[in-house]
């Protein structure tokens, strides 16, 4: 699946999305793929994107994640709510971890919040990680047939009017941008599905627990 702007403004324009997406958390050339954990050089990963990386904590933190997510996964949406609160609160805002969160869309509405996203943070980046995280906790009343009224009512509650939101989403640049990132991430990095994470460079498909992410990250804080 590649997002056109065609089939985006189809989808934005006809207020409809087709809801069985929304159990699918898999790009389909990789369906039924066996998860192996493989290793991407952290220069190659590190490598300017088409869009800005959004990052949080400090840049000379010892240990870097990297999440590939989709704002219409429901397993990305858990691990914003169940485990990502602890990982800041441990890790990200201790300095230990820096946290860097980058688009991968399964379907033109998750392309769309992600433009929302984009828009929200053009003077203050705290902006995008807000709006994500409310988009991920409202997820249910949002991602579903007809999406674009609920999808405008958070927005308008993050600042937008009707009139920045449609031109939002009508923004060519950063619907290309999100889709070369997601390109990127299964040409180069073989990200099959939502969520990966690439904790100092080593790949990890699947929402993961706290107590998960912390047998993964604390061997490279220790000494």
């Amino acid at each position: 699946m590649q997002i056109t702007r065609r089939e985006f403004c189809q989808t934005t324009a006809t207020l409809a999305f087709a809801t069985g997406l929304l159990g699918s958390t898999s790009l389909s050339p990789f369906m039924g793929a066996a998860a192996m954990a493989e290793t991407v050089p952290t220069d190659e990963l590190m490598k300017p994107e088409a869009l800005p990386d959004m990052v949080m904590g400090n840049d000379k933190a010892p240990v870097t994640i990297i999440e590939y997510a989709s704002m219409t996964c429901p397993h990305c949406a858990h691990f914003q709510e169940t485990t990502f609160p602890e990982l800041k609160k441990r890790y990200i805002d201790t300095g230990k971890v820096r946290y860097i969160f980058r688009e991968f869309p399964l379907d033109n509405l998750a392309a769309a919040a992600f433009m929302l996203a984009r828009c929200a943070s053009v003077d203050d980046k705290g902006r995008y990680f807000a709006l994500i995280d409310t988009l991920f906790r409202q997820q249910r009343q949002w991602a579903v047939e007809k999406p674009i009224p609920p999808l405008m009512a958070i927005a308008k509650q993050a600042g937008f009017t009707e009139q920045t939101f449609n031109a939002c989403l009508a923004n060519q640049k950063t619907l290309d941008g999100i889709e070369s990132v997601r390109q990127r991430a299964i040409k180069e990095f073989k990200v099959q599905s939502t969520p990966t994470f690439f904790i100092n460079g080593t790949s990890y498909p699947g929402a993961m627990s706290i107590e998960d992410m912390a047998k993964l990250i604390d061997p490279y804080l220790k000494g």
